[in-house]
């Protein structure tokens, strides 16, 4: 087809929305309401996914070492003398608690702060783990007495005055993919040194499961809306076919081609998509905005996705959106006519 043709032919196509602009103004407003539908789903998923990060980077696996506190307060614990007149019978392999428990040396495996660090390097390893932060045994502790109700940390005092610390050196780790929950927590059980691991598997099965429902969620909204859109923009072909269907069994007589029949209908189609897509990237904004500012106000949250920053992504979908129910919708539209009734003013 030759450019002096397509460039007509797309002047027509123009020229059937002014025609029809009743019908091409309640088009783009239906069109319009489904691409903001669509996008605030898309901007909701967003938000969501980032705070279920957020919450992953909450849910973290402490895994505690085989340091000499795991066999003293261990089940091990037994195999020692804990008699308070251990003290003048252990070896120079050992050493004594401050209660008075002899403990061979070779009965754990992390001695100092320098082991303690370089398994947690060795656990940074493993492909699944995003970091393995080393926290003491007093860290762990005070950790422990900021989180009590105020007051209620002076029922540690005793440990102070006269157990000493039970807890061990541990690791802080957090996971790229809780989808791998299981299967690191695995490998990092079988890590030699670690004496025990505590974790949230609950919570961590919970949020793939809010991840996967999410994620189907927004999959049947998308695709339900753009459905819908594909009608609507078939519907206004359909009026602007049928108020030409004269015109068009005259150039079907004189033998144009479907294709030049149904370029300025492909064009009219286009055109709505593509002026529904910069309105609706208006209006989202100020839906957005104030649907944000209203929930931050209530809830408290302020750490929201950026407008500005999904933008690009919003665009290029409401653009996708609008062009592909044009094209789509128009051609189904067309062609369906030119197969069956096109052919009746045709044979006339």
């Amino acid at each position: 087809m030759k450019l002096r043709s397509v460039t007509y032919l797309s002047k027509e196509g123009v020229k059937n929305l002014w025609a029809n602009r009743l019908m091409t103004i309640a088009s783009v407003g239906v069109l319009m309401a489904c691409m903001v539908l669509i996008g605030l789903a898309v901007l909701i998923s967003m938000n969501v996914t980032k705070a279920v990060g957020a919450l992953e980077q909450q849910n973290v696996i402490m895994a505690y070492f085989n340091d000499k506190n795991s066999v003293l307060y261990g089940d091990a614990s037994e195999k020692y003398d804990t008699s308070s007149n251990a003290t003048g019978s252990e070896d120079a392999s050992s050493t004594v608690d401050t209660t008075g428990t002899s403990i061979p040396e070779d009965a754990y495996l992390i001695h100092n702060e320098e082991e303690a660090k370089a398994l947690c390097e060795e656990i940074k390893k493993l492909d699944n783990v995003l970091d393995a932060v080393y926290v003491s045994s007093e860290e762990g502790l005070q950790s422990i007495k900021d989180g009590m109700l105020e007051g209620k940390a002076e029922y540690f005092e005793f440990l102070d005055q006269e157990h000493g610390n039970p807890l061990s050196d541990a690791a802080k780790i957090t996971l790229k993919d809780m989808s791998k929950f299981k299967e690191t927590l695995k490998q990092i059980k079988n890590i030699k040194g670690i004496d025990s691991v505590q974790s949230q598997s609950d919570l961590a099965d919970k949020i793939n499961a809010l991840k996967d429902g999410l994620g189907i969620a927004g999959v049947w909204i998308i695709a339900i809306l753009l459905i819908i859109s594909l009608v609507i923009v078939s519907n206004t072909i359909r009026v602007t076919m049928y108020s030409r269907k004269l015109e068009i069994s005259i150039m079907k007589a004189v033998g144009a081609t479907n294709s030049f029949i149904r370029l300025p209908f492909v064009i009219e189609g286009v055109t709505i998509g593509i002026i529904s897509a910069v309105l609706s990237t208006a209006v989202l904004y100020f839906c957005y905005r104030v649907a944000m500012d209203s929930i931050g106000d209530a809830l408290g949250i302020i750490n929201t996705v950026d407008f500005f920053g999904a933008l690009p992504l919003i665009i290029g979908i409401f653009l996708a959106i609008g062009v592909l129910s044009g094209i789509v919708g128009s051609v189904i539209m067309i062609s369906k006519y030119l197969k069956k009734e096109g052919s009746e003013f045709t044979a006339i």
